[in-house]
């Protein structure tokens, strides 16, 4: 039984050990990439970008910035080509290392140069804002 509950305390640290880890590389790229930029340039800058809604679409549907487009995280590798590469793309969504990641993703898989991600999370966004409609 003992060795079991060693087993079972390796496994729950390993997994700690892995989110914390992957949470700190990821805190530490945006840094290093300096792509956060707050509220009040993102909305004086933001007619000149492509402003991408990393939701969900439902979530998206609901609220969302004013000019977004819907192109959540886990659809990105499939919907790049509907991004311009020469303009600049504006991130959002509900955690900050997830638009690290998307941001990463552009750079890298698809030469993308000007990346800017919102440093707050959509949630606490006080800009104009649109719901969609279903008909």
């Amino acid at each position: 039984m003992q060795v079991l509950n060693v087993i079972l305390y390796i496994i729950v640290i390993g997994f700690l050990v892995y989110w914390v880890g992957s949470w700190l590389y990821f805190w530490l790229k945006g840094r290093s990439m300096g792509g956060s930029i707050d509220q009040k340039t993102f909305e004086e800058t933001m007619r000149k970008a492509q402003i991408v809604d990393l939701r969900e679409k439902n979530a998206f549907d609901a609220k969302h910035i004013l000019g977004a487009r819907s192109l959540p995280y886990t659809q990105l590798k499939y919907n790049e080509g509907e991004l311009r590469p020469d303009l600049p793309v504006y991130l959002y969504g509900d955690n900050k290392n997830m638009c690290v990641r998307a941001a990463l993703k552009l750079q890298k898989k698809w030469g993308f140069t000007d990346v800017k991600w919102l440093e707050d999370r959509f949630a606490d966004w006080e800009g104009k804002t649109k719901k969609t409609t279903k008909i």
